[in-house]
């Protein structure tokens, strides 16, 4: 668990159905972008995120959580499933979270020792509609999150009106009902005036956009004074369709 009493397990303190959810996409104020998604993710729906290698799940956590929290907005909170490694090293840190904008006390944390238990508890978490988003973090494989419970995951989101972002660390694209699935990773982040850190840039690739085109290839920042994504302002901040080999194959993957 976390090292703050602020980051809690109890998902029984998770308020009933909320009727404040805001109904449609979530755009990402980058137009180029949110033309490529047709208005931005959809808040009901399904959305996944890989790591492009197994020492890169970091970018796609804390991306995963950004897009949880704009989702959620501060006023509906955000549960976070996900199994128990047993590592403490490997637990979310709740002073990070605050670093990147993410109130603790927003976030619920879940974790479970078995993965098939994850998945029911996800799915009823979906269904129960008082989160505004819904994490699902999986390391590996994870064979039993086949194309059947990621359409009963869908459903359910639809349904209810949550949106469900599905965390992938340590695995390579496979089929399922997702509205679209990423490839994230952290990118080079130029420090601010007085060589302060700068704001966390993420490399995305859109791998699979269901009814849309796929091969969005961009870079965000995320800025945490304005709880906002924009374009670095240094260097390319053009968003481009993937090109190359690479490309193709991972979209062939997905």
């Amino acid at each position: 668990m976390s090292d703050s009493p602020n980051l809690r397990r109890a998902s029984m303190l998770v308020p009933g159905p909320s009727s404040a959810k805001v109904a449609g996409a979530l755009g990402f104020g980058v137009p180029a972008v949110d033309r490529w998604l047709k208005g931005g993710l959809r808040r009901d729906g399904v959305h996944e995120f890989y790591a492009p290698s197994d020492g890169e799940g970091a970018g796609a956590t804390a991306f995963a959580l950004l897009v949880g929290r704009l989702i959620c907005d501060a006023t509906l909170p955000l549960i976070w499933l996900r199994t128990n490694r047993g590592n403490r090293n490997e637990r979310p840190y709740a002073p990070g979270l605050a670093e990147l904008g993410i109130d603790p006390d927003t976030v619920f944390l879940v974790e479970l020792a078995e993965l098939a238990d994850l998945l029911v508890a996800t799915v009823e978490s979906v269904r129960h509609g008082g989160a505004g988003a819904v994490i699902l973090e999986m390391q590996g494989r994870a064979r039993p999150f086949d194309l059947t419970a990621s359409r009963r995951l869908a459903l359910a989101a639809e349904r209810s009106g949550t949106a469900v972002l599905v965390i992938r660390g340590k695995a390579r694209p496979v089929a399922s009902a997702a509205h679209t699935r990423w490839q994230v990773s952290a990118a080079p982040s130029p420090a601010l005036p007085a060589n302060a850190p700068g704001h966390p840039v993420f490399d995305l690739r859109l791998l699979r956009q269901r009814g849309g085109p796929e091969g969005l290839h961009v870079q965000l920042e995320w800025n945490r004074e304005q709880a906002a994504f924009r374009t670095p302002l240094y260097g390319d901040s053009s968003a481009v369709p993937a090109r190359g080999t690479e490309d193709r194959r991972r979209r062939r993957a997905a």
